[in-house]
């Protein structure tokens, strides 16, 4: 299960308050996550003979966090995990002014031109540009963490998703995603100073021969550059030490995510979108063009939201959970999770969030219904049966 650490202090920034150990254990199962550890042996706090949960000396501890659930990649980030437990103890839910929606395009003024080149290769896309404010240290932290969490756990060790961070104010718009020969394109790696070929770059680099797996048997490999060829990344194995190289103190960041599945790239970037405004950044689409079909069609501006509505009856809610309980209760109980949820009749209708795509049955969202009322509203039964473990016939 993906462990993750949160700086303290930006996790409680996001919470809305501090808490201790006892507190965050009680509220984490809300998430389906758990307290792993605290570290008080660093920062101010406990330097100076402090090392109390939400004191001032919190900036420099993490907290580490253990999510029981792979189906909510959401959860695995300080944002994400702050947001559900806001909205499970009845906070109000965010809204995301900037997403896209079908059949309602957002204009955008930043493109992407994706090539026929990359589409038997590496062929989906999604990006938006952030604003607003400098990175800190920590939000970079989380950022970093996050893009590993998702490429491992969610993309498949970057195989189907893997995203990049660069200075957008340093691209010369549009960028181009092609795929190129391997053997003749160099560019100056990130940890490097040499420049490398992409055949170099997997058989040497240390990022480049830990993903090479993804690409070393193919023709021609996916880059990503801007209007004066500028290259920015070299996805999903190494950006470049250029336009690639994020600092603490940087305002404006492109953010791109690449891949083989287009519903895991748009929700990837859908994610990180989210986070980011929950942060306090302001979110700029970013339009992506191709020159294939794909899902979304062939003009596509991110962030985007694409999840379809579900609904279940509240009779199969109260068969499945087992408890007596209104249709209206049920509804709050899924608001809590995120959702924007209505009734019909003797029906709960949602509309599942901008950065959850996880409902594939009613019998999910009977599930969120039960994380939104409360594992303690469910009184511990004894089994009734006794059954002794065997093989099957066919085992």
């Amino acid at each position: 299960m993906p462990k993750i650490e949160v700086n303290e202090s930006l996790f409680f920034t996001l919470l809305g308050r501090a808490c201790g150990s006892e507190e965050l254990e009680r509220i984490l199962p809300s998430a389906k996550a758990e307290l792993d550890g605290w570290d008080l042996a660093s920062g101010a706090g406990a330097a100076s003979g402090g090392g109390k949960p939400g004191d001032a000396g919190a900036a420099g501890r993490s907290i580490k966090i253990e999510l029981n659930d792979t189906n909510r990649p959401d959860l695995w980030s300080t944002a994400g995990l702050a947001r559900q437990l806001r909205l499970a103890e009845g906070g109000k839910r965010p809204e995301y002014p900037f997403f896209s929606w079908e059949g309602a395009p957002k204009p955008a003024s930043k493109k992407v031109v994706v090539e026929e080149s990359v589409k038997g290769v590496r062929p989906y896309l999604a990006g938006f540009v952030v604003k607003g404010k400098a990175i800190t240290d920590a939000v970079l932290k989380d950022l970093i963490q996050t893009q590993e969490k998702l490429a491992w756990n969610f993309g498949r060790k970057r195989r189907t998703v893997s995203m990049g961070l660069y200075r957008s104010g340093s691209i010369q718009w549009p960028v181009t995603y092609k795929a190129v020969d391997p053997a003749t394109t160099r560019f100056v790696p990130l940890q490097e100073t040499r420049s490398m070929s992409l055949r170099e770059i997997l058989a040497e680099h240390p990022k480049g021969k830990e993903y090479a797996f993804i690409l070393e048997k193919e023709p021609l490999h996916p880059l990503l550059v801007d209007a004066k060829g500028g290259i920015l990344s070299y996805p999903p194995i190494i950006n470049s030490a250029d336009l690639g190289a994020v600092l603490v103190g940087d305002q404006d960041l492109f953010i791109e995510v690449t891949g083989t599945e287009y519903p895991s790239v748009s929700l990837t970037a859908s994610i990180l979108a989210c986070d980011l405004a929950d942060m306090g950044f302001a979110i700029e689409n970013v339009e992506v063009r191709y020159p294939y079909d794909t899902p979304f069609g062939r003009a596509v501006v991110f962030p985007c939201y694409f999840q379809p509505e579900i609904q279940t009856g509240i009779g199969e809610a109260r068969k499945l959970l087992g408890l007596e309980m209104s249709i209206g209760e049920a509804r709050e109980a899924a608001q809590r999770m995120g959702s924007r949820a209505r009734i019909e009749g003797d029906r709960i209708v949602i509309r599942p969030p901008e950065y959850r795509n996880d409902f594939l049955h009613p019998v999910d969202l009977v599930e969120d219904i039960l994380m939104g009322m409360g594992m303690d509203k469910f009184p511990p039964e004894k089994p009734h049966d006794f059954t002794i473990g065997r093989l099957s016939a066919i085992e």
